[in-house]
């Protein structure tokens, strides 16, 4: 073991549950099979890991918390960096960004991106603040579909998508969300706090162009900005044969405005869509966060809608998040961050990274508490969780 081992086991602070987490990593250990104590390479002990548990099918294969839930999706953050300025998530005010020492190597975001698919992960998104202003985002796109991810996409705002969407598919990108909060200029350029408004739709032209056709496109409402755009939002589904999906305004605004008032309720959405143009529901995963419509007229398009506030589906939850600067949430709305970002630079072994994240899932909360009396906000804004 490492010299600084020590210092991670026993840390009381950044979310590592102190002593805690080293009596959970003590007791993992006496269930383990003496295979995983071998002092192997990494790169062998990740394959014997695999091996071992395709033969005797055991659940090391596969992330569970203690209800039961099955954790399958990771959102990986690859940088607090973004172009926009969007209402709802980065704050109108200039920020310091995390020094660049403090954000994940790309060889530390392989080494847990290994780790993660011997875990059971299946699905990956890659997020940020902005991913595409990251330099190396298309070759780490390729590192992960050749490590066998089976569902491999990203969250963009859109404004750098036109000219890298080929590069991106050939990488082995297979889908795409894109934020697009208005169908007006003045309004996009008010929510943004940008004038990308034609170079974002540049973007969706091309994904809609290209084989990570139909685009999901991310619409947050908000009361009193946005939410007049309802049923052009539904046309441009039809139009461009898009997936719009609709987000409910969640409390991870870097101003904290957010009250109820502001939020746009998806029975709402549902209601004035299917007015002009009757819906009919398509059948989904339990753990899809979108409920989804198809238009009962053939028109070509879908709608989503995403009501984490009104109507939650955290009991079927199967994500967690992985921030840029190497934080392991468990959920959007966690309170506290668990810092894998110190156990790779202290030396830790993959047998113990393996121990520390099953440990940390198995107490994944069983629900965000937004409609709690005593909820509190995370300390962390959308840009510094990943979206």
């Amino acid at each position: 073991m490492a010299a600084g081992a020590m210092s991670w086991r026993t840390a009381g602070n950044e979310g590592l549950a102190g002593n805690g987490w080293a009596s959970r990593l003590e007791r993992s250990r006496r269930r383990k099979s003496t295979l995983f104590r071998l002092r192997l390479h990494p790169s062998i002990r990740i394959q014997a890991f695999l091996f071992y548990a395709m033969i005797v099918g055991h659940k090391v294969m596969t992330l569970h918390d203690k209800f039961g839930r099955q954790i399958t999706d990771l959102r990986i953050s690859i940088t607090d960096r973004c172009n926009f300025r969007c209402v709802y998530c980065r704050s109108a005010d200039p920020e310091n960004y995390r020094d660049h020492d403090e954000i994940l190597s790309w060889p530390e975001l392989d080494r847990l991106a290994r780790i993660f698919l011997g875990l059971g992960i299946r699905k990956v998104r890659i997020t940020g603040g902005e991913p595409l202003v990251r330099e190396g985002v298309e070759d780490y796109i390729a590192r992960l579909h050749s490590l066998g991810v089976e569902d491999l996409s990203m969250t963009t705002n859109g404004h750098l998508l036109a000219e890298r969407c080929e590069r991106l598919i050939q990488a082995g990108l297979r889908r795409i969300n894109i934020s697009l909060d208005s169908l007006d200029r003045a309004k996009f350029e008010k929510i943004t706090r940008t004038k990308s408004f034609a170079t974002v739709m540049g973007g969706i032209d091309a994904a809609q162009n290209s084989r990570l056709a139909p685009a999901k496109i991310n619409a947050v409402l908000v009361r009193g900005i946005n939410d007049d755009e309802v049923e052009a939002f539904a046309g441009f589904a039809r139009e461009r044969g898009v997936i719009m999906r609709f987000i409910e305004f969640m409390p991870l605004d870097a101003d904290r405005h957010w009250n109820r008032g502001l939020v746009v309720p998806a029975v709402e959405i549902h209601r004035r869509i299917h007015a002009r143009w009757p819906l009919q529901q398509i059948p989904h995963e339990r753990s899809e966060t979108a409920r989804k419509y198809r238009f009962a007229d053939g028109a070509p398009g879908e709608i989503g809608l995403i009501a984490p506030v009104t109507q939650p589906f955290c009991g079927h939850c199967s994500r967690i998040r992985l921030t840029a600067d190497g934080k392991l949430r468990t959920c959007l709305f966690s309170k506290e961050d668990h810092d894998l970002r110190a156990l790779l630079r202290e030396g830790a072994s993959d047998e113990d990274m393996v121990t520390y994240i099953r440990s940390v899932v198995m107490e994944k909360e069983e629900g965000h508490r937004i409609n709690a009396p005593d909820f509190v906000p995370p300390s962390r804004t959308m840009v510094f969780i990943g979206g």
